[in-house]
């Protein structure tokens, strides 16, 4: 069964950039597609991006268009999301998880959710 792992959040400064991976281990996702959510403190988790597997074709919440790109690379097996421009309000938890329904793309869309890694924006 697959396992989800985020990795490459960290501390940077307003208008930095930071690159997450999510890694699917114990073989290849077997998806409709790959989504990346976030959640700060206090506040319910938000919908970010989404990558059809099949297709490549891609979403982005209103919040991070402009700013953030999803992409893939196969051989790795992992889903990158490339976020530009960061400022304090991208400061969240950031989670990948695999799309079990082909269109939707609400939260409850999504079965295997990785641990999550953390994006702090200093200001």
């Amino acid at each position: 069964q697959v396992r989800l792992v985020e990795s490459g959040g960290g501390l940077v400064q307003a208008g930095a950039s930071l690159t997450l991976s999510c890694a699917a281990s114990g073989g290849a996702f077997n998806t409709f597609g790959v989504g990346w959510f976030r959640q700060a403190p206090g506040k319910e988790r938000e919908f970010v991006a989404d990558m059809s597997l099949s297709s490549s074709e891609r979403w982005y919440g209103d919040s991070v268009k402009g700013r953030f790109t999803i992409f893939k690379d196969n051989a790795k097996n992992t889903v990158y999301l490339q976020m530009n421009s960061l400022n304090p309000e991208d400061t969240a938890t950031s989670y990948c998880a695999t799309r079990t329904h082909e269109h939707s793309r609400r939260e409850y869309s999504y079965n295997i959710w990785g641990q999550g890694t953390q994006v702090t924006v200093s200001s």
